[in-house]
C-alpha cells in the first residue's frame, strides 16, 4: 500500500501555501537544468541576453552571436492564436 493513502487531505490553505511555491520551484529546476547543460554538453549553452543571442561557457566568458530584433509586448493572459 503506498504511504500517500495514509497522508491527510490538503485544506485550501495548505493549497494556497503549496501553490505559492510553484514559481521558485519552477525558477529552482530552470537554473538546475541551466547548470546541468552546461555539465553535460561539453559547457556551451546558448541563450538571449539583453537582446542578443549569445554562448554561454561554463567559464562564465560570453560570446554574441547576433543581435536579436526587438519583439512584440503581449499584455500577461492575452490568448494568441494561429492565423491560417
Amino acid at each position: 500500500m503506498s504511504s500517500r493513502t495514509n497522508r491527510t487531505p490538503l485544506t485550501e490553505r495548505g493549497m494556497q501555501i503549496a501553490e505559492q511555491r510553484i514559481p521558485q520551484l519552477a525558477a529552482k529546476a530552470g537554473h538546475d537544468a541551466y547548470k546541468a547543460t552546461l555539465k553535460l554538453t561539453g559547457a556551451v549553452t546558448v541563450k538571449t541576453s539583453k537582446g542578443q543571442l549569445v554562448e554561454r561557457k561554463r567559464d562564465g566568458s560570453v560570446t554574441v552571436i547576433k543581435a536579436l530584433p526587438l519583439g512584440k509586448r503581449v499584455k500577461p493572459g492575452t490568448v494568441l492564436k494561429r492565423v491560417k
